[in-house]
Protein backbone atom coordinates (compact mmCIF):
# COMPACT_ATOMS: atom_id res chain seq x y z
CA UNK A 1 0.00 0.00 0.00
CA UNK A 2 1.35 3.43 -0.89
CA UNK A 3 1.29 6.53 1.32
CA UNK A 4 -1.59 7.95 -0.72
CA UNK A 5 -3.83 4.90 -0.35
CA UNK A 6 -7.12 5.57 1.39
CA UNK A 7 -8.80 2.79 3.36
CA UNK A 8 -12.58 3.07 3.26
CA UNK A 9 -14.97 1.19 5.52
CA UNK A 10 -18.72 1.59 5.40
CA UNK A 11 -21.91 0.18 6.86
CA UNK A 12 -25.24 -0.63 5.27
CA UNK A 13 -28.28 -2.55 6.53
CA UNK A 14 -29.74 -5.45 4.55
CA UNK A 15 -33.35 -6.46 5.11
CA UNK A 16 -32.91 -9.60 7.24
CA UNK A 17 -35.48 -11.56 5.22
CA UNK A 18 -33.44 -10.88 2.05
CA UNK A 19 -29.95 -11.78 3.27
CA UNK A 20 -29.83 -15.12 1.43
CA UNK A 21 -30.88 -13.46 -1.84
CA UNK A 22 -28.31 -10.69 -1.36
CA UNK A 23 -25.56 -13.26 -0.80
CA UNK A 24 -26.68 -15.15 -3.92
CA UNK A 25 -26.29 -11.94 -5.98
CA UNK A 26 -22.70 -11.69 -4.76
CA UNK A 27 -21.76 -15.33 -5.32
CA UNK A 28 -20.34 -14.33 -7.73
CA UNK A 29 -20.83 -10.68 -8.68
CA UNK A 30 -21.36 -10.22 -12.42
CA UNK A 31 -18.12 -9.85 -14.39
CA UNK A 32 -19.10 -6.45 -15.83
CA UNK A 33 -19.61 -5.03 -12.34
CA UNK A 34 -16.33 -6.49 -11.10
CA UNK A 35 -14.61 -4.78 -14.03
CA UNK A 36 -16.30 -1.44 -13.18
CA UNK A 37 -15.20 -1.61 -9.55
CA UNK A 38 -11.64 -2.30 -10.69
CA UNK A 39 -11.75 0.45 -13.34
CA UNK A 40 -12.96 2.90 -10.68
CA UNK A 41 -9.72 2.31 -8.77
CA UNK A 42 -11.08 0.31 -5.86
CA UNK A 43 -9.07 -2.69 -4.72
CA UNK A 44 -8.92 -5.11 -1.82
CA UNK A 45 -12.71 -4.82 -1.64
CA UNK A 46 -14.58 -7.04 0.83
CA UNK A 47 -18.08 -7.27 2.29
CA UNK A 48 -18.86 -8.79 5.69
CA UNK A 49 -22.18 -9.66 7.32
CA UNK A 50 -22.98 -9.04 10.96
CA UNK A 51 -26.10 -9.63 12.97
CA UNK A 52 -29.58 -8.45 11.98
CA UNK A 53 -28.60 -7.56 8.43
CA UNK A 54 -25.55 -5.46 9.22
CA UNK A 55 -23.24 -5.24 6.20
CA UNK A 56 -19.71 -3.88 6.53
CA UNK A 57 -17.71 -3.08 3.42
CA UNK A 58 -14.02 -2.27 3.07
CA UNK A 59 -11.88 -1.22 0.13
CA UNK A 60 -8.71 0.67 -0.67
CA UNK A 61 -8.26 3.36 -3.30
CA UNK A 62 -5.85 6.13 -4.22
CA UNK A 63 -8.65 8.65 -4.86
CA UNK A 64 -12.01 7.87 -3.29
CA UNK A 65 -13.73 10.95 -4.74
CA UNK A 66 -12.67 9.93 -8.26
CA UNK A 67 -13.75 6.31 -7.65
CA UNK A 68 -17.15 7.50 -6.37
CA UNK A 69 -17.57 9.83 -9.38
CA UNK A 70 -16.61 7.07 -11.82
CA UNK A 71 -19.17 4.67 -10.37
CA UNK A 72 -21.84 7.38 -10.08
CA UNK A 73 -21.49 8.02 -13.84
CA UNK A 74 -21.29 4.36 -14.82
CA UNK A 75 -24.40 2.85 -16.47
CA UNK A 76 -23.17 -0.60 -15.39
CA UNK A 77 -22.90 0.48 -11.73
CA UNK A 78 -26.24 2.32 -11.92
CA UNK A 79 -27.97 -0.85 -13.18
CA UNK A 80 -26.28 -2.98 -10.49
CA UNK A 81 -27.20 -0.54 -7.71
CA UNK A 82 -30.80 -0.39 -8.94
CA UNK A 83 -30.92 -4.20 -8.67
CA UNK A 84 -29.39 -4.09 -5.18
CA UNK A 85 -31.50 -1.19 -3.79
CA UNK A 86 -34.48 -3.35 -2.68
CA UNK A 87 -32.19 -5.36 -0.38
CA UNK A 88 -31.33 -2.35 1.80
CA UNK A 89 -33.26 -0.71 4.59
CA UNK A 90 -33.09 2.85 5.92
CA UNK A 91 -31.25 4.11 2.86
CA UNK A 92 -31.80 7.25 0.81
CA UNK A 93 -30.16 7.03 -2.60
CA UNK A 94 -27.94 4.49 -4.31
CA UNK A 95 -26.29 2.03 -1.92
CA UNK A 96 -22.82 2.76 -3.33
CA UNK A 97 -23.30 6.50 -2.83
CA UNK A 98 -25.29 6.63 0.41
CA UNK A 99 -23.53 4.14 2.70
CA UNK A 100 -22.52 5.33 6.17
CA UNK A 101 -18.75 5.82 6.26
CA UNK A 102 -16.96 4.54 9.35
CA UNK A 103 -13.99 6.32 10.94
CA UNK A 104 -10.72 4.40 11.16
CA UNK A 105 -9.21 4.56 14.64
CA UNK A 106 -6.48 1.90 14.39
CA UNK A 107 -4.22 0.58 11.66
CA UNK A 108 -1.52 -1.91 12.62
CA UNK A 109 1.04 -0.94 9.97
CA UNK A 110 0.77 2.76 10.84
CA UNK A 111 1.23 2.11 14.54
CA UNK A 112 4.10 -0.32 14.00
CA UNK A 113 5.83 2.34 11.89
CA UNK A 114 5.35 4.85 14.71
CA UNK A 115 6.70 2.44 17.32
CA UNK A 116 9.78 1.86 15.17
CA UNK A 117 10.41 5.61 14.94
CA UNK A 118 9.65 6.58 18.55
CA UNK A 119 12.56 7.26 20.88
CA UNK A 120 11.01 5.69 23.97
CA UNK A 121 8.44 2.91 23.59
CA UNK A 122 5.72 2.81 26.23
CA UNK A 123 5.90 0.43 29.15
CA UNK A 124 4.91 -3.04 28.02
CA UNK A 125 5.75 -2.28 24.41
CA UNK A 126 8.36 -4.15 22.41
CA UNK A 127 11.69 -4.78 24.05
CA UNK A 128 14.87 -6.50 22.97
CA UNK A 129 13.37 -9.76 24.23
CA UNK A 130 10.17 -9.26 22.24
CA UNK A 131 10.84 -7.00 19.27
CA UNK A 132 8.03 -5.48 17.24
CA UNK A 133 8.22 -7.14 13.81
CA UNK A 134 8.77 -4.96 10.78
CA UNK A 135 5.59 -4.36 8.81
CA UNK A 136 5.48 -6.85 5.95
CA UNK A 137 7.91 -9.30 7.56
CA UNK A 138 6.99 -12.95 8.00
CA UNK A 139 6.70 -12.36 11.74
CA UNK A 140 4.07 -9.65 11.15
CA UNK A 141 1.93 -11.71 8.76
CA UNK A 142 -1.48 -12.60 10.20
CA UNK A 143 -2.14 -16.20 11.05
CA UNK A 144 -5.18 -18.03 9.84
CA UNK A 145 -8.12 -17.27 12.06
CA UNK A 146 -6.47 -14.21 13.63
CA UNK A 147 -8.94 -11.52 14.75
CA UNK A 148 -8.57 -8.10 16.33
Amino acid sequence: MTAQTTRVCFELRIRPELVDDYVACHTPVRADMLAEIFAAGRRNYSLFFGERGQLIGYYETDDDAAAQAFLAASPIAAAWEAEMAPFFRDLDGRPDQAATALTEIFHLADQLANVGSSASPRSGAASAASPVPEAGSAASAPTEGARS
